[in-house]
């Protein structure tokens, strides 16, 4: 009888810890807690969100989880440059009298910043220097897609190409890694966060 009991116990704290997650990247939890951090921060503390306006920002925030995963990959988190602004970032953040209202917050407020320098210095590679670096393949874009751009030369609208195959190259990438790292979100969970 007891055996059972805790077996019960067990299961209902396993199905609850899986609950709280709203999606997960080749099998690694995203957490509810952490996701509606990330949003109230980036929505000036809004809590109330539609239902499909937490799907489109989950989506987001994924593809950024995503790119961050792929960074790790590449050993991005060794680089010593990237260490020593993490470990500068840490000091100053530490040195401030308030640094959060909790260790948890403060947790998230350094695995947030870690994550973004990675994010930045992977997105550099593969999509800000791919795109300004090689003027063959830019204008080769700018062919291909001469139609959206009003027959303006390419001179003339050299800065809106770049950004334009930069959102090509961006989504290519993101597209690569949801088929490498497998994306699950979590419906009934995130539709639990909706207010709307």
């Amino acid at each position: 009888m007891r055996k059972t009991y805790c077996i019960i116990i067990f299961s209902l704290t396993f199905a609850s810890a899986f609950a709280q997650n709203v999606a997960s990247i080749n099998g690694k939890p995203v957490g509810s807690k952490e996701f509606m951090w990330v949003y109230q921060k980036n929505h000036y503390g809004a809590g109330n969100a539609a239902f499909k306006e937490l799907e489109d920002y989950l989506n987001l925030y994924l593809n950024f989880k995503l790119k961050v995963l792929d960074a790790i990959e590449m050993g991005f988190d060794k680089d010593t440059a990237y260490l020593t602004e993490i470990k500068n970032y840490e000091a100053a953040l530490r040195s401030r009298k308030k640094i959060s209202n909790s260790k948890a917050t403060y947790s998230m407020i350094m695995n947030e910043y870690r994550n973004a320098v990675l994010m930045f210095n992977i997105s550099e590679i593969k999509v800000w220097d791919k795109s300004q670096s090689d003027e063959n393949q830019l204008r080769d874009f700018y062919e291909k897609n001469k139609g959206f751009y009003k027959e303006s030369s390419f001179e003339d609208v050299k800065g809106k190409v770049i950004t334009d195959y930069q959102e090509v190259l961006e989504k290519e990438w993101v597209d690569t890694l949801r088929k490498k790292y497998p994306v699950k979100i979590y419906q009934e969970e995130l539709r639990k966060l909706a207010k709307l």
